[in-house]
């Protein structure tokens, strides 16, 4: 069974210019209870970018995505 589960993330003001410039809103709490830990981020125009954050299985990377009208696309509208 798999399991989605969301955490707001607040901008971290002083956060000098190097380092994460987010943190999330639930301290490391849900990500202690996560297996698999993604960041989704508005990338350029209408794309999306998914970065693998923290899991087992796959490497850290990250992969742009389009929202259509029939569905979820790759990045260049295919």
């Amino acid at each position: 069974m798999a399991c989605v589960i969301t955490n707001q993330v607040v901008a971290k003001p002083d956060a000098m210019s190097f380092g994460p410039q987010m943190a999330p809103i639930g301290g490391n709490i849900i990500a202690h209870a996560s297996t698999t830990r993604l960041h989704f981020r508005k990338g350029r125009a209408d794309t999306r970018v998914c970065k693998v954050i923290d899991s087992p299985t796959l490497p850290e990377g990250e992969a742009s995505f389009q929202i259509q009208g029939a569905g979820i696309g790759d990045a260049e509208g295919n």
